[in-house]
């Protein structure tokens, strides 16, 4: 299993997404933090084999894409509607800043299910040897 999402950076902060984002985005969406999300993965038989942080890399793919937006503006408006247009500007704007603050995080975790021997049909990495 592969999770990937944004998170937030500590699993104390709050979980709720805000008003804007919750209304105009992402409706009842929650910000877990990676350690709540490991957790869960362990609690439900995954052993955790990889986990990565992406966050400034999202912060770039963010920005290319509100570039991306500036670039199409006319189009996007005239397909999604003025209102939404601008309500997705602000809201990847907003987040870039917010990863390149360290206020969310992009974290993927790869998880595996071993057998009940314990076996989890995973290649050694290719640097290890044999």
């Amino acid at each position: 299993m592969l999770n990937h999402c944004i998170v937030r950076p500590h699993t104390y902060d709050a979980h709720r997404t805000g008003p804007f984002i919750d209304r105009y985005v992402f409706p009842d969406g929650e910000l877990e933090g990676v350690g709540t999300i490991v957790s869960a993965m362990q609690d439900n038989g995954f052993e955790v084999r990889h986990s990565e942080n992406l966050r400034e890399h999202y912060a770039r793919t963010l920005a290319a894409w509100c570039a991306n937006l500036d670039t199409h503006w006319d189009a996007a408006v005239a397909e999604a509607g003025l209102q939404r247009a601008r309500v997705w500007a602000l809201y990847m704007a907003a987040s870039r800043l917010s990863f390149e603050r360290h206020e969310l995080e992009l974290q993927q975790v790869l998880g595996v299910k071993p057998d009940a021997a314990g076996e989890a049909s995973m290649p050694l990495r290719p640097d290890w040897g044999v």
